[in-house]
């Protein structure tokens, strides 16, 4: 591997976003009443909308030359993917349940939670999912979509993602593999106020009351490149559906902390002239403020979705430059879609975009692919996440070990389409020296690991 001179850099804040306008989809017919919920609340079914006009099956390995076989199964983006190199490995479907405890919380509390008044945000919420119970006719359906993956089952307590990696690569089919810049990051964690299912204080923290904070989130210290080392960023989402997200950055090279304007986190970061596709809204899926936002429900689909990756740490595509993880895992899914679109409020106005398009999983309540789209309407980004689905997230994990399977994210990409500049993450990293990488809902992190002073005293 060797490293190559990007030929141009776009300079911006170190924390910056650009999300994209979304592909007006057409409704899918013949949808019954679902649920999302395992049981005793019942598990949502298979979409009953299946277009696979070439019959693809588990044992078809899909390539660039049959790449017309998926083009109805996987979002424009994914299919993009898949014409530049990025090849698929069909496995069988596979039944995925929630954690337990999530699933009780669920059980016991979501029949109290209500969307308010004028639909934006949700009352009386306590923990596990807000809406088992969806009806495609109801108007309100996408809003609650959205709501359920925001209180997702992936985590519900805290999360510490040590030491993973990102590269940057030029994607494209057979191209030869250089990456343009690496990216190290010591934690990307997170700590839920509200919804906790397995670590106390259960199931809201008492601060909550006074802070009104749904969760916080981390991301620093940057131990790569070495003109970002040191660096990173804090964020608080709050209950209040007016109040703005509060976002503080590192600067190693100012040598001070910043207060960060929400309206930048839908923006591709960028700092000290390296570039990258992700943009903080898109780090696990749609993390935008929710209240921001309208949403359409354009249906429910079976598609196909990586959820039960062979590899972790995942591997490099050796077909389309590295910009993505193959061959690797797919698989037919019941995929919920949803469009979103920014309510151009005074919090978000410099979002870049106009529309997205979330593909979310109804089973497991993760997207595994957004597709995004430019103000002239045209594909501009692409974000997939590979999961798998088991009791540890490594194989040789000796503390990250859990009674029951759970999802982990085990490599995520993002891609300019119009530039073909991709960033592949890898979690854990490939070269980094904590290979447990996923501490889910173990108290591996307190609100004390969510100040700005934490942040300062983590820089090298």
């Amino acid at each position: 591997m060797r490293r190559e001179t990007v030929p141009f850099r776009w300079r911006a804040p170190v924390f910056t976003l650009a999300i994209a306008l979304a592909l007006a989809l057409v409704p899918l017919p013949g949808l019954a009443q679902t649920s999302s919920n395992p049981p005793p609340v019942t598990q949502a079914q298979p979409a009953t909308t299946v277009h696979n006009p070439y019959g693809v099956k588990p044992g078809d390995v899909v390539t660039y030359a049959n790449s017309y076989k998926v083009k109805d199964l996987v979002s424009p983006g994914v299919y993009y993917e898949v014409t530049q190199g990025m090849t698929m490995k069909v496995v069988p479907s596979e039944h995925m349940e929630w954690p337990p405890p999530y699933r009780d919380a669920t059980e016991k509390y979501s029949q109290q939670v209500r969307l308010s008044p004028d639909g934006r945000t949700m009352v009386n919420y306590v923990a596990g999912q807000p809406f088992p119970f969806l009806d495609p006719n109801d108007p309100s359906i996408a809003t609650k979509i959205i709501w359920n993956n925001a209180f997702r089952p992936i985590t519900s307590d805290d999360y510490d993602l040590r030491f993973y990696d990102c590269e940057d690569i030029y994607a494209g089919r057979n191209r030869p593999y250089r990456v343009l810049d690496y990216f190290q990051i010591g934690h990307y964690a997170g700590y839920d106020e509200v919804g906790r299912t397995e670590v106390e204080p259960m199931p809201i923290d008492p601060d909550f009351k006074a802070t009104n904070r749904y969760w916080l989130f981390g991301l620093y210290p940057i131990l790569a490149p070495e003109n970002l080392r040191g660096g990173g960023f804090i964020r608080y989402r709050y209950e209040n559906p007016n109040k703005a997200d509060d976002m503080w950055e590192w600067s190693t090279g100012a040598r001070r902390v910043r207060r960060l304007n929400e309206g930048i986190m839908s923006d591709s970061v960028a700092g000290g002239g390296n570039p990258t596709a992700w943009d903080p809204d898109h780090y696990s899926g749609f993390n935008a403020k929710i209240e921001e936002y309208d949403y359409k429900f354009l249906g429910q689909k079976t598609m196909l979705a990586s959820v039960n990756a062979a590899h972790s740490p995942e591997i490099t595509c050796a077909t389309d430059g590295g910009a993505s993880a193959c061959p690797e895992n797919w698989e037919l899914r019941p995929v919920y879609i949803v469009q979103t679109t920014p309510r151009w409020s005074s919090n978000n106005r410099q979002a870049l975009h106009s529309k997205s398009i979330l593909y979310i999983d109804n089973e497991m309540w993760f997207e595994p692919y957004v597709d995004e789209y430019d103000a002239r309407g045209e594909l501009w980004q692409n974000h997939i996440y590979w999961l798998t689905y088991r009791d540890r997230p490594v194989p040789d994990a000796r503390v990250a070990i859990y009674p029951f399977k759970r999802e982990f994210v085990v490599g995520a990409a993002s891609t300019d389409v119009q530039s073909g500049l991709a960033t592949m993450c890898y979690l854990p990293g490939k070269n980094t020296p904590e290979r447990e990488c996923w501490y889910i809902n173990m108290g591996a992190v307190g609100r004390d690991f969510f100040t700005t002073d934490a942040m300062v005293r983590a820089a090298p």
